[in-house]
Formats: structure tokens, sequence, C-alpha cells
């Protein structure tokens, strides 16, 4: 299907293939369109030509790249490309990647993507790149909602672009049925193209009982991807340009395509006109009417576009009136071919390989919003798409069953329909963020992230990278508990409620994790949790504010660390009498261990909480010994012992 990227035709049919061919005759056959001709010539020349010129590379590599015979293209591009380097202008880069993933060497097209990317340096197109591969990526390890088949209609020769007309399906074949089958198009030596009719069986989606569709609207050259309205009455379709029944050629010997519209009355196509933007110095074609017929998608190499063929849309009025044709912009165009639109339900389907796929041309969707902007284009996936060209999707109202067209290994054809269904889409919102050190705010690795519903169970499980960054994806509107932990450290957990639609990434549900060595000090063999002296007021036991500042920490570590028991041991300085600082000290020590369970801390947890009074003095400071308050400080402490963990 290379041939209907560029929508246009050559002018002359027949160009023989000599029996003796030299580099000029392989020229002359390339520059008549001539591919499969001109491929033959150039493998023949090449074999006696020691330092080709890159034009010639091109032409050989190109000529295959044409008729879609990856394999031999990617030798000549592999050739001129060990040539010119990087110094290979955009579009070879991109024949050159499209020709290896067509052959699916995967690995070779991302390294000489990623080399064209840097090259070029623009930060929008390396984003994309990277945010459509994380897709693509994405897409390979999730199960696909698409289910396809190979129809029984496909024949040897070109068969594709089938169309909802009514409740039948209408295609564009290059079968061998019309009174014209003796003159072949040359580019890839198959009949012309023109359009069919079949009934569709709505048990399993296959067509039969092919007619020719209205008779009066073929001519001896390409008819082509038709669309119409709901009724069924208007129509408009691809066609060669066509005066006084010739070809109309510019400078360059090229037939351009040209939209054309037309009524269907009793089986016939009346008052076919040209649209107002068709021009004979550039194509127009592959129109696309929307379900209320405002909006006319159409592929066109007019000048001012992006790349090779761009996607256009026009806006019709009630009385037929038509907008000036409006680009649709850098985020659906790509420097590559940008083909075969079809909108439906506010989405836009398309084909393209400028867009990071996997390999020649992909269908992608891009939804509409209100403002007329589109999203960012998401590549369909396989089965939809493959390492060949796969486009002219389309999807019935309901969005459950369609045709895709494409040129795959183990089709029937040159290009073949496919019928597919499709499944109820699964709902998911991915959830990102980061974990930290609560000390450092260093990003910590390897941190276990399990995504849980509201019944416990996992919904996702991932780990941190070395940035402490992590992705997990879950199920839309649920409310999800998320728990980051890692060894020797506290876990944190939080809640999140996902949203009724995949409405984009919940991002920045970040995590600080404690670690155990942070929050305790070890002394003669004994772990204590690491808090400053806890204060009372003078001859009292009443948790005060400072004491309870000191006493989070302790709280803390045990929700943190749901396994550690401890005992409080509780002790005041040599100052006042034996007994009196003895129950004093029992008593701050009691009245610690009821704030510490006040706050939620099970009281098992504490094995015992025991004042010492000043039994256990840590410094010279005993009954009349002179010491400074600092060092009478030092002995009245409370002491969080841990004795599990």
């Amino acid at each position: 299907m290379k041939k209907l990227y560029i929508l246009s035709l050559l002018l002359s049919f027949t160009f023989g293939f000599a029996q003796k061919t030299n580099l000029k005759k392989a020229d002359a056959l390339f520059k008549n369109y001539s591919y499969v001709d001109a491929s033959k010539a150039y493998e023949e020349c090449l074999q006696n030509i020691k330092n080709p010129s890159a034009q010639t590379l091109k032409n050989a590599a190109d000529s295959y790249y044409f008729i879609s015979d990856a394999r031999n293209a990617l030798k000549w591009y592999k050739k001129l490309y060990e040539v010119q380097g990087n110094n290979l202008t955009d579009i070879y880069y991109l024949r050159y990647i499209q020709s290896m993933k067509a052959v699916m060497d995967y690995e070779d097209a991302d390294k000489i993507t990623k080399e064209y990317l840097n090259k070029k340096g623009e930060q929008k197109e390396i984003s994309r790149y990277v945010t459509q591969k994380k897709q693509m990526d994405s897409l390979s390890k999730a199960k696909s909602l698409y289910e396809i088949k190979n129809l029984d209609i496909n024949t040897s020769k070109s068969d594709f672009g089938a169309t909802f007309y009514q409740d039948k399906i209408v295609f564009t074949s290059a079968r061998d049925t019309t009174k014209f089958s003796q003159k072949l198009y040359t580019w890839n030596n198959q009949p012309f193209l023109n359009l069919y009719v079949a009934e569709r069986n709505p048990a399993d989606g296959s067509l039969f009982n092919e007619t020719l569709f209205i008779p009066n609207l073929m001519t001896k050259y390409h008819e082509a991807t038709a669309s119409f309205d709901a009724s069924g009455k208007t129509m408009y379709y691809s066609s060669n340009i066509v005066k006084k029944n010739k070809l109309v050629i510019d400078e360059n010997e090229i037939n351009n395509f040209q939209i054309l519209k037309g009524s269907i009355v009793n089986g016939k196509l009346e008052n076919p006109q040209k649209v107002f933007f068709d021009s004979d110095d550039y194509s127009v074609g592959h129109p696309s009417l929307s379900d209320d017929g405002s909006l006319l998608f159409f592929a066109s190499d007019m000048p001012g576009g992006y790349g090779e063929t761009d996607l256009y849309v026009v806006r019709i009025a009630d009385d037929g009136t038509m907008s000036s044709p409006q680009n649709l912009g850098p985020k659906i165009n790509t420097i590559g071919n940008d083909l075969f639109p079809f909108f439906r339900n506010g989405i836009l389907y398309f084909s393209s390989d400028g867009h990071y796929g996997w390999g020649d041309l992909d269908v992608y969707e891009s939804k509409m919003s209100s403002d007329g902007s589109f999203s960012a284009p998401r590549n369909l996936g396989a089965p939809i798409n493959s390492n060949k060209d796969d486009f002219t999707f389309v999807i019935d109202k309901t969005g459950k069953y369609g045709y895709i067209s494409s040129n795959r290994a183990g089709g029937k054809g040159d290009d073949d329909i496919y019928s597919f269904t499709k499944g109820d889409p699964v709902c998911n919102q991915n959830i990102s963020g980061k974990a930290t050190d609560r000390k450092s705010k260093l990003p910590l690795t390897d941190v276990t992230i399990i995504a849980y519903n509201s019944y416990n169970e996992v919904l996702a499980e991932t780990k941190t990278n070395f940035d402490g960054k992590y992705a997990v994806i879950v199920p839309c509107n649920k409310k999800v508990r998320i728990v980051a932990s890692k060894t020797n450290y506290s876990d944190d957990e939080k809640t999140v409620e996902t949203t009724k639609e995949n409405e984009g990434e919940i991002t920045d549900v970040n995590f600080e994790l404690s670690n155990y060595d942070d929050l305790v000090v070890k002394k003669q063999g004994v772990e204590k949790v690491d808090v400053n002296p806890i204060y009372f007021d003078y001859d009292k036991f009443d948790i005060t504010p400072l004491a309870v500042e000191e006493l989070s920490k302790v709280v803390f570590i045990m929700k943190k660390f749901p396994n550690i028991k401890i005992k409080i041991e509780s002790h005041t300085d040599s100052r006042g009498k034996d007994s009196y600082n003895l129950k004093l000290s029992d008593n701050r020590a009691k009245s610690t261990r009821d704030y510490i369970v006040s706050q939620g801390i099970d009281a098992s947890r504490i094995e015992s909480a025991i004042g010492y009074g000043e039994t256990r003095l840590i410094n010279k400071c005993k009954n009349g010994v002179k010491c400074t308050e600092a060092e009478h400080l030092l002995n009245r402490r409370s002491d969080f012992i841990i004795i599990q963990k």
C-alpha cells in the first residue's frame, strides 16, 4: 500500500523490463515509478558497482520500500547509512527505521531512533518518543481487547478499505473483474483499484456476494476509499484527476488524486463533483465523513504540511458549504505519512508510519475535545497492528466490531481485509510517586510498593527504582490503599481514590520511610527509643506539652514498627527523700504509659512501666554530693527500652 501513501499516479503505464539492464535503465524505471522492475534492475546493476552513489542506493532501497519488500529495502538503506551516517535526511532515517521494524529488528531500530532524535535535539519529539515507547511497552504486556480474522473474500491482489454503507460493506480492490484488467498499474503490476460492495454476515463479520459498487462510477483508473453520510445517499471517494478521459499530470509527470462528492440515486452515482480544495498540483484523498456529516477528514500532500502526507479536516455547514482545510497539527501529523482517517464517537482513528510503532503503518487513536484539539495519539497495539502496514481501521457505532486492512504475513494476497471484534475495555489508572528517607530526604531504592483494594486484596506490586520512583496500574473507580515498605524501615501508606474513567495519571503519591537505626540509640547492647529528656512540672506527674512532643516519637516508632514492645523506666535525681522520689517516678512512668496507650498503642506492647526513683543514677550526684543543675538533669530521665522488634 505504499502507493496510496503518496496518493499519486504515474503517467505512463508500460515500461518493460529488459533482459540486459544497466544503471541508466534502472534509473528510468525508477523515475517512471515502475518499482517492481526497477528493484530487479538495481539489484543486477549494483552487483557490478563497487562504490555506488548515495542516490543510487536511495533509489534501490526505495524501489523495494514502495513495494513493501522490507528485507531487501533494509539491505540498501543500511548501505546508504554506512555511506552517509548521521547526514541521512529525516525521511531516509524514517524509512531505514521502519524497514528495521518491518523485519522485527526492534533493538536496532530503537538505537537508530535515539541517534536521530539526539541529532535533531527537539525536546518535543524526544518526549513523544519516550511517551509512546512507554505506552507500547505497556501494551505488549497487556491482554488485547481485539480479536481479528482474515476474510475469505480476500484475493491474491490488493483488497483493503472496508467501510460501512447502510447494512453492507463497501471496499476497495485490485481484483481482476473489469474490462480494464489487462492494463496494469506499473507501481506494483496489479490492476487498477475499484470499489466493490458486499453483504455482511453479522454472526462472524464475514463478507460475501461481492459485486462492483455503482458501475457508472467506475473508470479505467483508480477509485478507492469511500465514505458515506448516515443516510447512505451522499458519497465521498478518492479518484485520479481525469479530464476528457485523460489523466491530468503535473510538471513531474504525476497524476494526483482528488476527492469527489456525489449523490446515490436508484443505485447510480449522480452529479459527482470535485471538492473545492482539489488541485492538479497535489493530492487529496482518503475522505472520512463524521456521523453527523459536519466534519470531513482527509489526507493530502498539499504544501505547508509537516511531512510526506498530513491529515486535514473541513467543517461542513447544513447547506453544504465547506470551510478551508485545517491541518490537524504536529500532535497528529509527523514527518512521515499520516493517512486513512476515520472519525467515530469523538475519536479519530488513523494510520501513520511517523509515530512510534511496530513497523510501517500502525493504527492510532486520538480523542477530539470540544475545542477541536486532539489528545496525544495512542497506538492500538497488537493484533490490530503488526510489523507491516495496518490501515483503514473502521469500527461500528457501538464500538464492538469493525474492519482493518493489512499486508502482514499469513494473508491471502498483497493487502487483505480483516474483521475484528472488540471486547469491553478495562479501565485502569496509573499511580506514581517517590519514596524517600524521612531524615535525609534522599530517594530510597527497592522499596516495595503494594496497592490493595478495600478487601485487602493485592491489586498491584512493584519496587522503586534507583531514583526512588515507582508506578503502579490499578482499576478505575476504586479506593486504593498503597503501602510502602523496606527492610529496617518503617512502613508508610496512602489512600487514593481513582477516577471513574481513565483521566490520566495520578502523580505525586509520595512516601517517607524512617530508618529504624535513626530512631533508636544503642548502648551496652541495649536499644532505647531516641528521645530528649521528658519534663514534668515540679512535684507533678501530669503530661505537659513538652512531654507530648517527646512522647510522640515513642508513639511514632511503635506505630511504624508494629512488632516493637517496650518497657518504661522513669528516674529522678537524688534531691528529696528517697521514698518520695521512688513514688513520684513510678507515677510518672505509669502516666507516660497511659498517654502512649491513649494514642492507639495496644497496652500489651508495653511490658511494664516502673519508677526507680534515685536508685539508678548515671553519675556521681548521689545524696550529699554537690552537683550542677545540668548534672542533676542527666539523672531525671525516662527510658523506653526496646525488648522486642
